[in-house]
């Protein structure tokens, strides 16, 4: 099965992204940050870049999200359809999203993973990412949900 060129996604493409998110079993908060309303309002703000990869028949087999606050990128959401894994996709996309920051101005760019994400870690780490010692990743949240 043929794959058409890495592009941006847009809102309209909010199911297929929900579709791929689910087969690659990331959490998802769907009435909170992953709502389909609140998708719309990231991407309406700007300051988010969906970067997707489809085969021609237009299912998204890749996808990830691209932000910035104007000094630190953030790779966010990546994945990968499970049955299109190992093919250099997460990484092209890594790729990609390095690109348009840098072209954003941004030249440094983070990624938050979960403990038991070994995989995107050793992923990351493959691609040139490293952990700095002493870090702690904290957040404070308005519901379960957020």
């Amino acid at each position: 099965m043929k794959l058409k060129p890495p592009g941006r996604l847009n809102a309209h493409d909010y199911p297929r992204i929900m579709a791929l998110w689910q087969a690659a079993g990331l959490h998802i908060r769907p009435k909170g940050r992953d709502s389909r309303e609140a998708f719309e309002r990231q991407i309406a703000s700007g300051i988010l870049t969906v970067i997707g990869i489809e085969t021609e028949q237009g299912d998204v087999i890749g996808v990830v999200l691209v932000t910035h606050d104007s000094r630190k990128g953030l790779i966010n959401r990546l994945a990968v359809h499970p049955d299109w894994r190992r093919q250099g996709l997460a990484k092209k996309l890594i790729s990609i999203a390095e690109d348009l920051l840098h072209e954003q101005g941004i030249d440094v760019t983070a990624v938050l993973i979960e403990p038991e994400n070994t995989a995107s870690l050793k992923l990351f780490q493959a691609t040139g990412y490293y952990e700095w010692p002493g870090m702690h990743y904290l957040s404070k949240r308005r519901s379960s949900d957020s």
